[in-house]
């Protein structure tokens, strides 16, 4: 494999002079030896050691993204938005899937410090766990010292940039919907405790309800994995329970499709029995039978104003931006039966 060196002799320059032209320097060269060195490259067929390259250069190229899980729609729909941005200012971007493991996150912010990206942003949900939020805004602030910017994406607790999805008014919205639809024997299948998300949706759905003058025992709540099947599981057990419940109002997409595959499995009629709702507004949402009733967060404007402002150093202070959720009428949520 040839070397930067091997570079060099073949161009007839110094190993300074064929580096400035391979890594892009700002200080000057001249085009003939511009050309030479790119011509020794395509000869050589010379590949640059990007951690040398990384190490030399006075700017930072990638960018550090944590996320859940990549493979959860409502990640892949964010991580549209980021690539979008970071590909239009030409920044690579590095993907760490934390599985909602608190100790893997903080190994992530770590690594990604070692790696000297320009910016890491944390998108999903906080916890509650005041220990691991000390412990991560520790390392970012040390990371933010060294120049590093952070931006996070619905997380309250950290004081940098951030992109704050509406999730309470989304909640809201949801039991404002039940409501209207005459709705009381509701049951809901909520993700893990732990979640800060979980959390807010809750209050703006129970707020909603008791405006109307209803509640929200706990017994009609169900936490699980925020996935297709423990939607399932959680669905099962709500209706073993309360076989007379008339609606599921499910705390993301994926175990709002679970609960339809259960409810289908069972033959019981959508939206005729029981009517189900969602939470996000993911892709599939409208391409399931019937179709999902769903609260719409925009997650690709949420991907893109993050990594906006965790490329834009021109704020003396930090940013906090705000994105409103909307209800979307489908076919899967209908009026009480009598």
């Amino acid at each position: 494999m040839a070397t930067l060196s091997d570079v060099a002799r073949r161009a007839g320059v110094s190993p300074a002079t064929a580096s400035r032209v391979i890594n892009g320097s700002s200080k000057p060269v001249t085009e003939e030896l511009r050309e030479r060195v790119l011509r020794a490259v395509t000869e050589l067929q010379y590949v640059p050691n990007a951690h040398a390259q990384l190490l030399a250069r006075s700017h930072r190229g990638a960018v550090g993204v944590i996320v859940h899980d990549v493979s959860d729609p409502y990640f892949s729909e964010i991580t549209r938005g980021l690539q979008r941005v970071a590909t239009d200012q030409g920044r690579l971007l590095m993907i760490c899937n934390s599985y909602r493991d608190p100790e893997r996150e903080l190994e992530y912010v770590e690594l990604l410090r070692g790696q000297q990206v320009a910016a890491i942003i944390l998108a999903g949900s906080g916890y509650h766990d005041a220990d691991f939020t000390r412990l991560l805004n520790g390392k970012l602030a040390a990371y933010e010292a060294t120049g590093g910017r952070v931006a996070v994406i619905g997380r309250h607790e950290h004081s940098g940039d951030a992109v704050m999805p509406d999730n309470r008014g989304g909640g809201e919205l949801l039991g404002q919907e039940l409501c209207r639809l005459g709705h009381e024997r509701i049951g809901v299948v909520a993700g893990p405790r732990v979640l800060t998300t979980i959390t807010d949706r809750l209050a703006g759905l129970r707020a909603a309800l008791a405006d109307h003058g209803r509640e929200l025992p706990e017994h009609r709540i169900r936490y699980a994995d925020f996935d297709r099947d423990g939607g399932a599981e959680a669905t099962a057990a709500l209706l073993d329970a309360e076989p007379d419940l008339t609606a599921i109002a499910a705390l993301n997409d994926s175990m709002a499709i679970g609960a339809l595959a259960l409810l289908r499995a069972r033959a019981v009629p959508v939206p005729r029995q029981v009517s189900v709702f969602g939470f996000d507004d993911m892709p599939i949402a409208a391409d399931v039978t019937p179709a999902l009733t769903t609260v719409r967060l925009p997650l690709v404007e949420m991907g893109a104003r993050a990594m906006a402002l965790a490329l834009d150093p021109g704020a003396a202070g930090p940013r906090v931006e705000s994105l409103s959720a909307e209800l979307v009428r489908r076919d899967s949520a209908g009026a009480a039966p009598r």
